[in-house]
C-alpha cells in the first residue's frame, strides 16, 4: 500500500506549520479582516465611504535568486519582509494603500519550523507596510524541488481613488526628484552578485570584506527597504505627482516608466555615494558601468517626483520618518527619457 505521507507529501506538517505562525499572522490583522487563518479564502470588507470612485490595484511578484544566499545560509526569517516589499512598494507607486495581501510557498519538504519563520517574515513586512496578511498557501513538491528548497510568491490588492492616481500625467516641468535610500541591494541582481562575489570571487558566506565590516551574508540578506507608509505620507502631505520603485532595470528603466512623453529627467550622479556593497560588486567583477546602472539601484530604493516648491517640505517629512533621502535631479522638457550626468561620489567612482 502507497500512501500520499510515502509519496513524500506531509500533511501534518503542514498543519504543524499553519499553528507555528498564526500568532506572527495576527499581528497583521486590519478592522476590516473577516474571519481567520485557515478558511478556504481571505475576506477584507471594503471601506468605500471615503472614496468618490474607488479604484482596486493589484500586484504579483517574487523575491528571486536572492532565495539562493538564504537557502545556502539556513536563514528564512527576513525573506519574507523582501517579499511584502517587491509587492506592496508597487502598489503604492500609484498613490495606492496596500489593504491585504496572500502569498504562497512552494518546497521541497515542509519542514514546519522554516515554513513559520518565512511566514513570520512576510507578516512583519506586512505590519511594515500596514495591510494585512489574509491567506495563502504552502505547497510540497517532492520530486520537483530539493527537500531544502522553496520559492516565494505574492500577491497584493490595494485601493486609491480614480481621481487620485499617480502617473506620468501628473508629472510637470521644474518637479523635483527625491531619491530614498535603499537598505542595501534589496531583492535585484542577485544572479550577477551571487556569481561575481561567491561563485568567480570564492568569497564565503561568512567572509568579512574589507568594504563592508561585517559578514557577507549579513549584507547580501539585509532585509529590503518598505516605503509604502512613506510614500502614501508624501502624497497626503506633499501631493507628490509620481513614484518609481527602482528595481529590476536600476534608476534610469524604472523613472522613464512614470516620466510623460514630452519631459526628461535629469539625474546628477554626484548627488549621492552608491553604499559599499556596489563598490565591491564592481571591483571583483570588473562590471561595467551601464550594467551596474541597470540592474542595481546603486543606493537608491525609490524616488518621489515632487513639485518643486514642496521639495523641502517631502525632505523634512522623510527625513521626520528616518528614511535617508536627498535631491536627485530635476524634470525638464524632453521626450520621456532619464539622463544621468557626473561621476558618483565616494569609491564608487573606481568602477566607472
Amino acid at each position: 500500500m502507497t500512501s500520499y505521507a510515502a509519496a513524500g507529501v506531509d500533511i501534518a506538517a503542514g498543519e504543524r506549520a499553519v499553528e507555528l505562525m498564526r500568532t506572527a499572522v495576527a499581528r497583521t490583522s486590519r478592522p476590516e479582516v473577516l474571519g481567520g487563518l485557515g478558511g478556504f479564502a481571505g475576506l477584507f470588507q471594503l471601506d468605500l465611504a471615503r472614496y468618490r470612485r474607488p479604484v482596486l490595484a493589484s500586484s504579483t511578484d517574487g523575491v528571486g535568486t536572492k532565495l539562493a544566499v538564504a537557502q545556502a545560509a539556513g536563514r528564512h526569517d527576513t525573506v519574507g519582509i523582501d517579499l511584502v516589499a517587491m509587492v506592496v512598494d508597487d502598489l503604492v507607486v500609484v498613490g495606492a494603500e496596500p489593504l491585504f495581501l496572500t502569498d504562497y510557498v512552494a518546497t521541497g519538504k515542509v519542514v514546519p519550523e522554516r515554513i513559520a519563520a518565512i511566514v513570520t517574515g512576510i507578516a512583519e513586512g506586512c505590519v511594515q507596510a500596514g495591510c494585512a496578511l489574509v491567506g495563502g498557501e504552502t505547497a510540497e513538491h517532492p520530486g520537483l524541488m530539493a527537500e531544502d528548497e522553496y520559492d516565494l510568491s505574492a500577491t497584493g490588492v490595494g485601493i486609491v481613488d480614480a481621481d487620485a492616481v499617480l502617473g506620468a500625467d501628473r508629472v510637470r516641468p521644474g518637479d523635483v526628484v527625491v531619491a530614498m535610500a535603499s537598505s542595501g541591494l534589496h531583492s535585484n541582481g542577485y544572479s550577477l552578485a551571487r556569481k561575481v562575489l561567491i561563485e568567480d570571487g570564492r568569497l564565503a558566506l561568512d567572509a568579512v570584506p574589507d568594504q563592508l565590516g561585517r559578514p557577507l551574508v549579513d549584507e547580501l540578506l539585509e532585509p529590503t527597504r518598505i516605503y509604502a507608509k512613506d510614500c502614501l505620507a508624501l502624497v497626503e502631505e506633499v501631493g507628490a505627482h509620481a513614484f518609481a520603485h527602482i528595481t529590476g532595470g536600476g534608476l534610469a528603466g524604472n523613472l522613464a516608466r512614470v516620466l510623460p512623453p514630452t519631459l526628461d529627467a535629469e539625474i546628477d550622479r554626484t548627488a549621492w555615494a552608491p553604499p559599499p556593497i556596489f563598490d565591491l560588486l564592481g571591483r571583483t567583477g570588473a562590471i561595467p558601468l551601464e550594467d551596474m546602472e541597470r540592474t542595481f539601484n546603486l543606493g537608491v530604493g525609490m524616488v518621489a517626483v515632487v513639485p518643486a516648491q514642496r521639495a523641502t517640505a517631502a525632505l523634512d517629512l522623510l527625513q521626520a520618518r528616518r528614511v535617508p533621502s536627498w535631491p536627485l535631479g530635476r524634470i525638464g522638457p524632453g521626450t520621456g527619457k532619464v539622463t544621468l550626468s557626473g561621476r558618483y561620489g565616494g569609491p564608487a567612482a573606481s568602477w566607472e
